[in-house]
């Protein structure tokens, strides 16, 4: 199984051990056959993070050594460039085929490009 972590996800797994070991003995994303991936939005937020928290260098090497544990899926693809702008449409009440049948309230814009990626990951 594919698991796209999202950066709340990774901060768990960087900061809360409890929290950690409970998601690797249920869901086991980094045992094979599992795949862990990671958008490349969130690599971008997690780096964001560790730079206005002042972490030292130290820590922002132990940060990029786990991101490169994990396969980075890039946004810069039709696919999901497609599929981000249709989440975004629905988002918004706007997509004409698929009303959203409630008022509208928008996501955040790295929130729509996980959620494109997400899509799109699990039917690779």
């Amino acid at each position: 199984m594919k698991y796209l972590l999202d950066t709340n996800i990774l901060l768990i797994y960087l900061r809360d051990q409890k929290t950690k070991d409970y998601i690797d003995q249920t869901y086991q994303p980094f045992d094979l056959p599992n795949i862990p991936l990671i958008s490349v939005v969130s690599k971008g937020e997690l780096r964001s993070i560790g730079l206005r928290n002042k972490w030292g260098f130290p820590r922002l090497r132990s940060l990029n050594t786990f991101l490169n544990q994990l396969v980075t899926v890039d946004i810069n693809a039709e696919d999901i460039i497609d599929k981000y702008a249709e989440i975004d449409a629905f988002n918004q009440g706007k997509l004409i085929n698929k009303p959203l049948g409630v008022t509208s309230r928008n996501m955040g814009k790295n929130d729509l490009w996980r959620s494109a990626t997400g899509l799109l990951q699990q039917h690779l």
